[in-house]
């Protein structure tokens, strides 16, 4: 019976394999230049995401260089009763990226994907995602973005395949 079950899963997975593989993968930009990327950057919007499931204001991601060689990672919002809640964490650059892909760790041992899938030439705005489609943000240099701005980068979204039907628009209490 054990083999007939694990010859029938076997099955399932090659009969899947084509669909997983039909899904386009998401693509990055060619290349990030590290130094003009970090600093603080301004949540415009996001995909809902667990660990911001209390953040409803004010949300910043701010990135620097780590005594390490990694780079150190900042994220703060406001929960609705306007307490802070800040998150420190550290990120490496996927080899051979172009530094358009890096792994985020936040809680050891566990690191995500966030690729820039976007990025303004004057590194105004950017547009990071997971290479599942599942997570995805809007960052700017500024709390508020132009609707040009935000349009061209919500273009960027749609084309890379992302379920923009729960976007959030994240507000700052400072224009």
């Amino acid at each position: 019976m054990k083999l007939i079950m694990q010859v029938l899963l076997f099955a399932l997975l090659l009969a899947a394999a084509p669909l997983l593989q039909a899904a386009e993968a998401v693509t990055s930009v060619p290349n990030v230049e590290l130094d003009r990327y970090l600093g603080k950057w301004y949540e415009i919007g996001r995909l809902p995401m667990y660990w911001q499931r209390k953040c409803v204001s004010d949300t910043t991601a701010e990135y620097g260089k780590g005594e390490d060689g990694k780079i150190t990672v900042t994220n703060r919002c406001l929960h609705e009763d306007h307490k802070p809640d800040v998150v420190t964490g550290s990120a490496v650059v996927v080899p051979n990226s172009g530094n358009a892909q890096l792994k985020v760790t936040f809680f050891w041992p566990i690191s995500g994907n966030y690729w820039v899938i976007g990025l303004d030439r004057d590194y105004r705005w950017a547009l990071v995602g997971t290479p599942n489609r599942k997570y995805l943000w809007l960052l700017s240099r500024t709390p508020v973005l132009t609707q040009a701005d935000t349009d061209a980068a919500l273009q960027i979204a749609h084309r890379e395949g992302y379920d923009m039907s729960e976007w959030i628009v994240t507000p700052h209490s400072q224009p």
